[in-house]
């Protein structure tokens, strides 16, 4: 089936958090796509209003099966039915298990620049945030992890969690499955827990696995839960479908008190019956998907290439978002909104890091790309203007110290 990614949906005045803008603006920050639902998907919730009664539901076997068949069939992974956990959302999971799994002031490890909300799930709930920057080779515009540096964080005697971001966000890494053993290693020697957020797994360049955390070896599947839902690969965030996924049997009795305490365990009318959808039949519509945004990504190298060599790219094969270096620059989001209405999230948000960084949602029709690149290249001209005038006003300011030493 061929899927159409190109037909300009007007999301305006449809309670959109990411087009809830001024009318001459473009959002290009909050990660959801700008692409209908695959048709699979829209068919099955469209079956399910049919029926008109909308009353408390419960987690159907076909639920289960999905998952299970899913990072069977795609991620080569084996989940046990019991280890599977619904929530509502991975972010309501992962503040929920930190609420659980934490006392007070304990610290909790993160790698920046990462996903601004986990700064939040921690400081929420009384805890404390441990950076474990990332390290950014500029010359090749790449992150890796300091291992040395985590380590260090990891045998604090506070630290007694850590949030993994697995594909990362907002740099677009796939960790490969040598360093998740590291870390893995690392987090038993020091009794630390591993929530690994997998949310962007399945959104990789064609050709690109991301590797799961918990299938690398029995230490990372003993001392993890994994985050993981169908909601940002098939972009339905608002069904508010999710899982939770932990092996260990202590582990999966505390996340399930956690997620039931806080009463996130219930699935609304839509929840399963979009994810079941999603995972038995939307692949067709995923792999469309991928490619499309592959190629916009491309299209975003080559521009900044020729447009705007002052900018750098970092470059990525997972998620939709692209992480621009612009420290040569001066420019800033509030300033690039300013001046045409382009929105894209200043990278300050996910840590003091990424101070010189903007992120970028590329999941969209062609020429909306097309007018985001225009918009940044405009944003850059207005700029480096501004700059040539302050330059000759300064230079018509006359010396007086200097015209007193002539005469």
């Amino acid at each position: 089936m061929k899927y159409d990614f190109d037909t300009v949906i007007n999301r305006r005045r449809t309670d959109s958090v990411k087009w809830d803008v001024a009318e001459n603006e473009l959002p290009m920050w909050v990660a959801d796509m700008d692409f209908r639902v695959a048709p699979e998907i829209e068919k099955a919730i469209k079956k399910r209003i049919e029926h008109s009664v909308f009353g408390y539901s419960v987690i159907p076997d076909e639920w289960y099966k999905a998952y299970m068949n899913w990072w069977q069939n795609r991620h080569g992974v084996s989940f046990k039915r019991e280890g599977l956990i619904f929530c509502t959302g991975v972010v309501p999971a992962i503040s929920s298990i930190v609420r659980k799994l934490t006392t007070p002031n304990e610290n909790v490890v993160i790698q920046t620049p990462v996903y601004n909300v986990f700064f939040n799930s921690v400081i929420n709930n009384g805890c404390r945030v441990l950076e474990s920057p990332l390290v950014y080779d500029r010359k090749t515009c790449s992150y890796s992890m300091d291992l040395e540096d985590l380590e260090a964080k990891l045998s604090d005697p506070q630290t007694t969690l850590m949030i993994l971001c697995n594909p990362h966000n907002p740099v677009g890494k796939i960790w490969n499955r040598t360093t998740l053993e590291k870390i893995g290693i690392l987090a038993k020697k020091h009794n630390v827990t591993v929530i690994s957020d997998e949310i962007h797994c399945d959104i990789t360049e064609p050709g690109k696995n991301y590797v799961p955390f918990a299938s690398v070896s029995d230490i990372c599947r003993e001392i993890s839960i994994t985050c993981i839902a169908p909601t940002k690969a098939f972009n339905m965030a608002g069904m508010q479908s999710a899982a939770v996924y932990a092996e260990n049997p202590v582990l999966r009795h505390k996340v399930w008190r956690a997620l039931n305490t806080d009463e996130i365990a219930e699935p609304n009318s839509f929840a399963c019956t979009a994810a079941i959808a999603a995972f038995n039949e939307g692949a067709g519509w995923l792999d469309a998907m991928r490619k499309y945004v592959s190629e916009n990504r491309k299209r975003v190298y080559d521009f900044i290439e020729k447009e705007l060599p002052e900018i750098s790219v970092v470059k990525s094969n997972a998620t939709y978002l692209l992480w621009l270096d612009i420290s040569k620059t001066g420019l800033s989001a509030a300033g690039i909104r300013r001046d045409t209405g382009l929105f894209l999230t200043d990278g300050s948000v996910y840590g003091d890091c990424g101070k010189d960084f903007l992120r970028m949602n590329i999941a969209c029709p062609k020429v909306t790309l097309e007018d985001g690149l225009l918009r940044l290249k405009k944003a850059a001209a207005i700029h480096l203007n501004h700059l040539k005038n302050l330059k000759r006003g300064a230079e018509a300011v006359p010396d007086k110290e200097a015209g007193k030493n002539r005469e």
